[in-house]
C-alpha cells in the first residue's frame, strides 16, 4: 500500500497550520501538537527537519516558535515529503538499483512507471497554499492516463 508516513503527514499538517497564520506570526511545536493531537516529541523532530530543509524558520524568545520561511505557494507537497521521508518509491523498479530477475519479461514495469510519474507530478503540483485554501478546488494531473483530475473537498 502506498501511503505517507506519519512524519510526512505531521509535516504537511504543520505547514498548513503555519500558512493559515497571519504573515510573520509564529506557532510553537507545543501549540501545533496540541491543536492536532500529534505527539510533541515526534513533531519537534519533524519541525527541525523542515527548518534544516529551508521550509521553516525557528525563532527563539517569548514570542518564538516556527514560521514559514517562504511563500506557501512556493512549497510543494512533493518537496516536503522528500525532505522528511526521502525519495518516493512506488516499486523497486524505480530505484537506482532497479534491475530484478524479471526485468526482461516484466509486463507491468512501464505501466507502473507511468503511475509513479503521475503520482510525483500530482504531488509536485499541490502546494502548501493549495492545502490551505478553504474553497473546493479541482487539481489537474499532468500527463497521459485515465486519471486527469479530481476534486479536493475541504472540511
Amino acid at each position: 500500500m502506498l501511503k505517507l508516513t506519519k512524519k510526512a503527514d505531521y509535516g504537511l499538517i504543520s505547514l498548513k497550520h503555519l500558512a493559515l497564520l497571519e504573515i510573520g506570526k509564529t506557532a510553537s511545536a507545543k501549540e501545533i501538537a496540541e491543536a492536532y493531537r500529534i505527539p510533541a516529541p515526534i513533531l519537534a523532530k519533524v519541525l527541525q527537519q523542515l527548518v534544516r530543509h529551508g521550509f521553516l524558520v525557528s525563532e527563539q524568545g517569548t514570542n518564538g516558535g516556527y514560521r514559514l520561511s517562504k511563500d506557501p505557494s512556493m512549497m510543494t507537497t512533493l518537496e516536503v515529503i522528500r525532505a522528511i521521508d526521502g525519495p518516493i518509491i512506488l516499486t523497486n523498479c524505480f530505484t537506482e538499483h532497479g534491475e530484478c530477475g524479471l526485468a526482461s519479461k516484466c509486463s507491468v514495469r512501464e505501466p507502473l512507471r507511468k503511475v509513479h510519474e503521475g503520482i510525483l507530478k500530482l504531488l509536485d503540483s499541490i502546494t502548501i497554499h493549495d492545502l490551505s485554501d478553504d474553497t473546493d478546488q479541482e487539481l489537474r494531473v499532468p500527463g497521459p492516463g485515465p486519471l486527469k483530475s479530481f476534486t479536493v473537498l475541504h472540511s
